[in-house]
């Protein structure tokens, strides 16, 4: 059986393309929210590090063998309590690159029989360790056009 392997320099770019999402901007813009029930930019961005963290999580418990449940996590409650606009974007970053990096490493270890294995979502839907990694990369795109979104009313704004 033929497996396949996510394109994990899409994985390690997501880093970059943040980056480039939010250069230029001042401390003030990136904390800047659209609406009192809306994210700034560092919230994105404290989101997405969250993610990272729970998606290294899932990882671990998928390849570990265990009868992986992967977590769920209520992420308006993780961003509010975490304050990010107290914080920097750029140690932010900091954070969602070394992750990036440090789980790269790890799938340079794994076997082709490593990304069959699965987990089971809050869902109850069965990922494979593939999946998991994709999605990481096709939520990151969502949250890049949240991103741009808000950009375009803090034009609109000023």
């Amino acid at each position: 059986m033929s497996t396949t392997i996510p394109d994990l320099s899409a994985y390690l770019h997501t880093h970059q393309q943040l980056q480039e999402a939010i250069q230029g901007l001042s401390g003030e813009q990136l904390v800047w929210k659209p609406a009192l029930d809306k994210w700034s930019v560092t919230e994105v961005l404290s989101h997405l590090a969250d993610h990272n963290i729970v998606v290294s999580f899932r990882i671990r418990a998928i390849i570990s063998g265990a009868s992986a449940i992967l977590p769920a996590f209520d992420q308006d409650p993780w961003v509010s309590s975490a304050k990010a606009n107290e914080g920097l974007a750029s140690d932010i970053l900091v954070l969602f690159q070394s992750l990036l990096v440090y789980n790269h490493e790890l799938f340079g270890r794994l076997s082709p029989d490593d990304w069959q294995k699965t987990g089971v979502n809050f869902k109850g839907q069965t990922l494979t360790l593939k999946d998991v990694v994709d999605s990481f990369i096709a939520h990151v795109q969502v949250h890049l056009a949240q991103i741009a979104r808000i950009k375009n009313a803090l034009e609109a704004h000023v």
